[in-house]
């Protein structure tokens, strides 16, 4: 079974929607807080270890159950079951979409069990690696490990890798994503050929960019003498025979699957650099955290649903209150990666202007996700998000304790996270000059953890994940297809070939400009 094909925009929720909006213009934030005693109770979610407040929104009561119906109307719930259940969702692909899976540890099917297996697999890998037991060919122990991919084989694990530091082995752990040559030396530089190892990760490993980073890399080992470069080489792809092919041995290979997109690649195979740089144990916990919020997506009444209220925000000021970006704002050092990562989530999945139908969208479909970690955004584009003249709704993530006993800081790091939230609502003046004066009633989502913890961070990454699949559904688009990236990577090649030969074809004169001076140095 496939989504259902709804247009959002002829249901009656959406009609109603647009006279709420009508009617809730000029609405103060304040004013909602002092209308209901149980504001804070009705649009607040407590889960676990995880407190997510959303009442700082331009929403009232009437505006929820809306938002709440629109769900119904797009019948949402059916959707859900045919995520989880396996369903061929990725119509544009003819494809399932089950990374949910890579975290499952009840899985009973045949496909578990493979599932299965590649974890432990991966498992062996880590410990085998740590312990010494598995070394470089020169018999010195592993000590670096540098991942090459690009896109979700390298945003992920290297923003899992970041945020979970205080967690990491002995290893040290590097990323190489561009087809840029100076970075990739860069990060030679660093690295011992005799005791590290390098993961190839490319679903097709007929990637331009990673292919080009591990031909460079082969030539490197080569140069400084590596006898046995299969041994210094790790692949993880569903194309065995051409990673054979390049070099790489057998059983030094990973599996991929076509049921999983790269943007949510970092729970399987893809995330062995996450194993060895944090440890297995680790890993699993991460694993083990988004697994929870996959229960509480599945099973969790709407109105008390996390991604599927923050999905609801989110579609509320995209299309009725003409916010054209959101943005995340963690304030943990450790979570600098989280916006970037985003980013790729978000836009790559729900930046589409074609819906189910095969139709032109009439309406607004991805927002544009950006952000930064406090305090240092505070003192950056916070100008803007108070006094600016652009509504942007905002989540702030925080956690109650320090993981270094950091108390001091800590405190003045958290005062802060709720003095953010408080002013961009609150807003307020600093005397009578008008230069001075804050309008408030910017909206934001509040989301608390107790620390930064393979667990946390598999929870918000998770949720995020249902955010966008929520958000799909509702505004009748393919979440899991990425075919605007092709074009792009489809003329790329050509006009290699033309710079390489120096012979330019026909372009646009833009074009053509441009590749005479590249030609001309």
């Amino acid at each position: 079974m496939s989504l259902s094909k709804i247009n959002p925009k002829n249901t009656e929720a959406w009609k109603m929607l647009i006279k709420k909006r009508e009617e809730i213009a000029g609405l103060q934030i304040m004013d909602l807080f002092d209308s209901s005693k149980k504001r804070i109770e009705k649009f607040s979610i407590e889960f676990d270890k995880m407190f997510l407040d959303f009442s700082k929104n331009i929403i009232n009561d009437e505006t929820f159950e809306l938002l709440l119906k629109l769900c119904e109307d797009c019948e949402l719930k059916k959707n859900i079951k045919s995520l989880f259940n396996g369903e061929k969702i990725n119509e544009t692909e003819n494809r399932s979409v089950l990374h949910t899976a890579l975290r499952d540890f009840n899985l009973n099917s045949e496909i578990g069990k493979e599932l299965l297996s590649d974890r432990q697999k991966i498992e062996k890998f880590t410990n085998d690696i740590l312990s010494g037991k598995t070394r470089g060919s020169t018999n010195k122990k592993i000590t670096d490990i540098v991942n090459v991919g690009i896109g979700g084989s390298d945003l992920g694990p290297n923003m899992v890798v970041e945020s979970l530091k205080f967690y990491k082995t002995y290893l040290n752990c590097h990323f190489v994503s561009n087809v840029d040559g100076d970075h990739l030396q860069e990060v030679l530089k660093l690295v011992d050929p005799e005791t590290t190892v390098f993961i190839i990760v490319s679903k097709t490993f007929t990637t331009q960019e990673t292919l080009t980073n591990a031909k460079k890399i082969k030539e490197f080992l080569v140069s400084r003498s590596i006898e046995d470069i299969s041994r210094h080489f790790i692949g993880v792809t569903s194309n065995i025979k051409s990673a054979v092919e390049f070099g790489l041995d057998k059983n030094n290979i990973f599996k991929m699957y076509d049921f999983v997109g790269g943007r949510f690649s970092v729970w399987g195979s893809v995330g062995l650099s996450v194993s060895l740089a944090v440890g297995y144990e680790n890993f699993e916990k991460f694993l083990r955290g988004a697994n929870k919020m996959d229960e509480h997506f599945m099973v969790s009444n709407f109105e008390k649903n996390i991604p599927v209220c923050l999905a609801l925000i989110s579609i509320w000021y995209n299309n009725f209150m003409n916010c054209e970006t959101e943005a995340v704002l963690p304030y943990s050092e450790y979570l600098k990666f989280l916006p970037h990562y985003l980013q790729q989530m978000f836009m790559e999945s729900n930046g589409k202007c074609i819906d189910r139908f095969s139709e032109k969208v009439d309406y607004q479909t991805g927002t544009i996700v950006w952000g930064g970690t406090g305090t240092n955004s505070q003192h950056a584009f916070f100008q803007l998000l108070h006094q600016g003249t652009k509504l942007i709704p905002c989540d702030f993530i925080g956690f109650k304790s320090s993981l270094h006993g950091n108390d001091d800081s800590h405190d003045k790091l958290m005062s802060n996270f709720v003095a953010q939230t408080q002013a961009l609502m609150v807003g307020g003046s600093m005397g009578d000059n008008p230069f001075r004066k804050f309008k408030g009633n910017n909206p934001s989502n509040t989301i608390l953890f107790d620390k930064v913890s393979p667990e946390s961070l598999g929870m918000i990454l998770s949720m995020y994940e249902h955010k966008v699949f929520v958000q799909g559904v509702i505004l009748n688009i393919f979440s899991f297809d990425q075919w605007g990236v092709e074009l792009g990577k489809s003329l790329a090649t050509k006009l290699l070939t033309e710079i390489k030969s120096k012979n330019i074809l026909n372009h646009d004169p833009s074009t053509k400009n441009l590749l005479d001076k590249l030609i001309s140095k």
